[in-house]
């Protein structure tokens, strides 16, 4: 390079302001960009603990139950009157009108028609079916009384969930002097308790749309429609045990804070729950039947068992068709088959149908499966057979991009010692790209996994108590059992979603652990 050349290169410019300020401008571009991806990071973050902290606040609820622990006495009249000692006998039995007459003798006083109806309403329509499982496993107990867990109904499961009021209790001041023990009656106060209530008001008559005021005093309760500054009147809910004055302190001013018309239980149901878990006949424990029941219309029996073993069939019929399916495909497409105008429309259908929306999917699989091929209506092996189609490309593109990952050189040292084209394939390249294959395939299988459209065409979505017992059975899975009871009004149901959908994502955490497990074991470094 001659001298005239050097002295026309152009000088670099390190230390001129301006050099200095374009130096600090590249670094606040790149804070600001390395600020950019914090923060979208943190706003992914924040969204998804939100709706995570949205499901398990709202799911929740769903995995404990209560139930009432009565004492029943199990009368061979209702039972087994011919004393036959026969299962199958005993089993027709009229187990619920045991469970029903432990829970009135708890309350002697109800003695009008609708009370008993209301009374017997606080059982759910499962409430005597472990009894008739214990007394079956076991006719000698026939004749004695036992204590047994009973399940409730939903609206008093819920109450103790305290989903329907809270209740609040405040030492009464003065004396309390009620003129009966049942009925209309009258409460005398030397002091005014209810000052705050009424306000500037004499007295004040209590409505359905008030928060209800009760007095607990003598071992009853009072539900009080008149308050006065010294006295008030109300209806008897549970019967006092004297009319006899209540000192300061002894008696109590009871508040159910939600209105009596905006609850679904009323103020004697209140009272009623107040006063069997006051005699300790109410326990809580972990609803192990959410896990081993099927589905129900009513919200206390209902489970998610038929909607799990429906899924567990559906994905064992969609792994055995689509793994063999996909890696065959994939070693054929990527090591045997020509390269040519055919191949490369097959690889391009392959691509497009990886992106096709999954209703497609059940649209072919309601035309060919089942109107064509007539197989059976809402069973998994039609279920499989649809989401084998969805998940199939994956499978393929995955298997093919594991299978491009190895090194060249390990096939050709293999053909160069003797081996065979497929021996090489099947022996040397084939195990090293498994780590990929597995991966893909669970990831796939996750994804059928939470898939609710295409099963929704294939009549999946019908109402199926029974657990299914193979293929061909009328099942459910659980992506579809979730929608179904999102559809439905009652508040159990609601919670119920939530849980489904919290085991819907446990599941797919494993699934998606596995992948990254197997991938692991199997890894190998060249």
């Amino acid at each position: 390079m001659t001298n005239a050349a050097v002295r026309t290169l152009p000088s670099l410019d390190l230390v001129s302001d301006r050099a200095q300020a374009r130096v600090r401008a590249r670094y606040r571009a790149e804070t600001r960009f390395k600020f950019y991806g914090l923060f979208a990071i943190g706003l992914t973050g924040l969204f998804i603990l939100v709706v995570l902290t949205d499901i398990v606040r709202k799911g929740l609820p769903a995995f404990t139950q209560h139930q009432f622990v009565l004492s029943v006495r199990l009368d061979p009249a209702e039972i087994d009157p011919n004393n036959t000692k026969d299962p199958a006998a005993i089993r027709q039995g009229d187990f619920q009108a045991l469970v029903r007459n432990a829970l009135r003798s708890i309350f002697p006083d109800v003695k009008d028609r609708i009370g008993r109806r209301q009374l017997d309403n606080l059982l759910s329509s499962g409430a005597a079916d472990r009894l008739r499982a214990d007394v079956v496993a076991d006719p000698g107990l026939i004749g004695q009384t036992v204590k047994v867990p009973v399940l409730i109904s939903e609206r008093a499961d819920l109450y103790y969930k305290n989903f329907s009021t809270r209740v609040l209790r405040q030492a009464g001041a003065g004396t309390a002097t009620p003129s009966g023990t049942s009925g209309e009656i009258e409460i005398a106060l030397s002091s005014d308790n209810f000052a705050a209530v009424r306000r500037t008001r004499a007295e004040l008559t209590l409505t359905e749309n008030d928060p209800s005021r009760l007095i607990a005093i003598n071992g009853g309760l009072v539900k009080l429609t008149q308050i006065g500054d010294t006295k008030t009147a109300g209806t008897v809910l549970l019967p006092l045990q004297s009319d006899a004055t209540a000192a300061p302190g002894a008696w109590q001013v009871v508040t159910f804070q939600t209105p009596a018309a905006n609850r679904r239980v009323n103020d004697r149901e209140v009272a009623w729950f107040e006063r069997l878990r006051e005699l300790g006949h109410v326990e809580s424990k972990f609803n192990w039947a959410f896990f081993t029941s099927g589905d129900s219309r009513e919200p206390e029996l209902a489970g998610i068992r038929g909607a799990l073993v429906g899924s567990a069939i559906t994905l064992f019929v969609t792994l055995i068709i689509c793994l063999p399916l996909g890696v065959a495909a994939a070693i054929y497409l990527e090591e045997f088959a020509p390269k040519n105008r055919l191949t490369e429309i097959i690889e391009v259908n392959i691509n497009n149908l990886a992106a096709v929306p999954s209703i497609v999917f059940g649209l072919l699989g309601l035309a060919v499966f089942l109107n064509f091929m007539g197989l059976p209506r809402s069973a998994p092996l039609v279920g499989g057979l649809v989401l084998a189609l969805l998940v199939l490309p994956t499978i393929i593109i995955a298997s093919r991009a594991a299978l491009k990952a190895v090194p060249p050189s390990i096939k050709e040292a293999a053909l160069g010692v003797g081996a065979s084209h497929q021996q090489a394939i099947f022996h040397h390249v084939l195990p090293l790209a498994m780590p990929g294959i597995m991966t893909g395939t669970i990831i796939g299988m996750a994804h059928a996994l939470g898939e609710t459209a295409p099963l929704l065409l294939i009549g999946m979505v019908a109402f199926i108590v029974e657990v299914p017992t193979g293929i061909s059975d009328a099942a459910t899975v659980l992506p579809v059992q979730i929608y179904l009871w999102s559809d439905l009004p009652e508040i159990s149901f609601q919670a119920k979603t939530a849980a489904a959908i919290m085991v819907l994502l446990l599941f797919l955490f494993v699934m998606n652990g596995a992948a990254i497990a197997v991938r692991k074991m199997f890894e190998r470094r060249w």
